[in-house]
């Protein structure tokens, strides 16, 4: 049905940084007590996370580009 345009290095990259903005962004939004920044972050690293995941990106479609191995 949808075909993968997220491999290799890319996907590994996405979970990655997805993971370390999730965590930064819920402790942002806790610890410094700063909800909006730290709830656009998380929700920015959870995108990330998902397209790793899934290695499935619609940036990546829109622009042309696969990264799938």
């Amino acid at each position: 049905m949808f075909d993968r345009n997220v491999g290799g290095t890319d996907r590994l990259a996405r979970i990655g940084l997805g993971s370390v903005l999730v965590f930064v962004g819920t402790a942002v939004a806790l610890a410094l007590e700063r909800p909006l920044v730290g709830a656009a972050v998380a929700l920015f690293g959870a995108g990330m996370l998902a397209s790793g995941v899934a290695r499935r990106c619609l940036v990546n479609e829109l622009l042309g580009l696969d990264t799938a191995e």
